[in-house]
């Protein structure tokens, strides 16, 4: 492996059948400048798991194997229902991988692309599960850095007032580890330029509030069909993120209440200083904004935390619960991994 880039080279159909650390490699999921994923089985557990190969480069660089080392037992310590998990990481013939739970389901980005803006009450829970995620993973120092449609994977739920499960995936354990080892330089960030936070931008120190930041977009765009800034290059709208006024979301939707455009306007704060301090805070200010009220948490053990619902996603009494919706069904398998817009 450690001279064969047929993995980084397009040639996917060479790597079917390899075996890398205990993996038997099946077909490719997903791809990005820095790593290619495949779906793989566990020779030891006989169980089927997303495999992710970094370009190997990376592992010769011995700053970013030590952070990548530090980085993956800290994911692989995160226990949280909407947290992707990770099975393993380590280096084997000069080739970082990560294995991770395979999660069968649609990405958000291809249930955007299919079915358009999302109801309120869609997007609100689909946004509480995946700021509950994010605000876990801050509490243990990880900075996720790229929450994009493409990192949330929409599986089928467990009834009717929880149509849809959310999993965060990606948490990029490379992503700090690169702005330390030069692989990324001054004036390059790490993210996706729909959803890159100003700081990020401008190469300047990020925590937590980047990623509400982040998720902020996602959110304003299931909800409007489209993210707050288009521009016509990927210079206007880096500048766009840095200086201009996101559009109001009523004039996209102006069946919402105008109250969601305040909320907005904070989490898209161009300061961190003015955001709201973390990613359920804003959820919850986005919930209040929108009239809804809590819906019942789902199960204790190893359920859903508490989720938003707006009126009519709740079910009258002696109503007959509805099934799941069509497009939360998982019925494709390719995985949320980044695309060739990402950056390094």
């Amino acid at each position: 492996m450690a001279r064969d880039t047929a993995a980084f080279a397009g040639r996917s159909a060479e790597m079917v059948g390899r075996q890398v650390a205990g993996y038997r490699i099946q077909d490719e999921i997903g791809r990005g400048g820095m790593a290619v994923v495949y779906r793989a089985r566990d020779l030891r557990l006989d169980r089927v798991v997303a495999l992710k190969l970094l370009a190997p480069e990376l592992a010769r660089n011995d700053t970013f194997r030590k952070r990548f080392t530090h980085e993956s037992r800290v994911a692989a310590a995160l226990d949280h229902p909407h947290i992707v998990p990770v099975f393993e990481a380590g280096e084997t013939d000069g080739v970082l991988y990560i294995a991770m739970r395979y999660v069968e389901g649609r990405d958000l980005r291809h249930l955007l692309d299919r079915e358009g803006p999302l109801p309120a009450g869609t997007a609100v829970r689909i946004g509480t599960q995946v700021a509950s995620a994010l605000d876990a993973a801050h509490d243990h120092g990880l900075v996720h850095r790229d929450v994009k449609p493409g990192n949330i994977l929409i599986a089928r739920g467990t009834d009717s007032e929880h149509p849809e499960h959310a999993y965060l995936t990606d948490f990029g354990l490379t992503k700090k580890s690169l702005s330390l080892t030069g692989f990324t330089t001054v004036g390059q960030f790490v993210g996706t330029l729909d959803y890159v936070a100003p700081e990020q931008i401008s190469g300047r120190p990020v925590d937590g509030r980047c990623d509400v930041y982040g998720l902020a977009c996602v959110v304003y765009e299931t909800l409007a069909g489209r993210p707050p800034f288009l521009r016509d290059d990927d210079m206007a709208l880096l500048w766009a993120h840095q200086h201009d006024t996101p559009p109001a979301l009523t004039e996209s939707r102006p069946d919402l209440a105008p109250r969601v455009d305040g909320v907005f306007a904070r989490a898209l704060a161009k300061s961190p200083d003015a955001r709201h301090d973390s990613c359920m805070a804003f959820v919850t200010a986005l919930r209040a904004a929108l009239g809804g009220r809590p819906a019942q948490a789902g199960p204790a053990a190893g359920g859903h935390p508490a989720t938003w619902a707006d009126e009519s996603a709740v079910p009258e009494a002696g109503e007959r619960p509805q099934a799941p919706p069509r497009w939360a069904e998982p019925v494709f398998r390719t995985g949320p991994w980044p695309d060739r817009r990402d950056t390094p």
